[in-house]
């Protein structure tokens, strides 16, 4: 299912691509430990934006919809938050 904060976590990962194809290039030239940290840095923020952002929408759209419907809608909705949760 595709949700309205999809369009911004596939460019926070095309950021995030471009990042890391640049930060290959500074190991090849043998850039400083500190640029290097300060970069993949940079790129596990950016993932770790997206992967929140994917998360809280889920949670908010698909989770808590289900949860106001039936018993068993509410109970697979409780298992998918249990299963998302390990993510956090």
């Amino acid at each position: 299912m595709k949700h309205a904060s999809h369009p911004e976590i596939v460019n926070r990962l095309k950021q995030a691509h471009g990042q890391i194809a640049a930060l290959l290039k500074m190991f090849e030239d043998e850039r400083s430990c500190v640029e290097l940290a300060q970069q993949l840095q940079a790129v596990e923020s950016l993932i770790h934006t997206a992967k929140r952002t994917l998360i809280q929408d889920h949670m908010e759209h698909c989770i808590g919809d289900a949860a106001v419907q039936d018993g068993e809608s509410a109970r697979r909705a409780l298992g998918e938050f249990k299963s998302l949760s390990k993510y956090l």
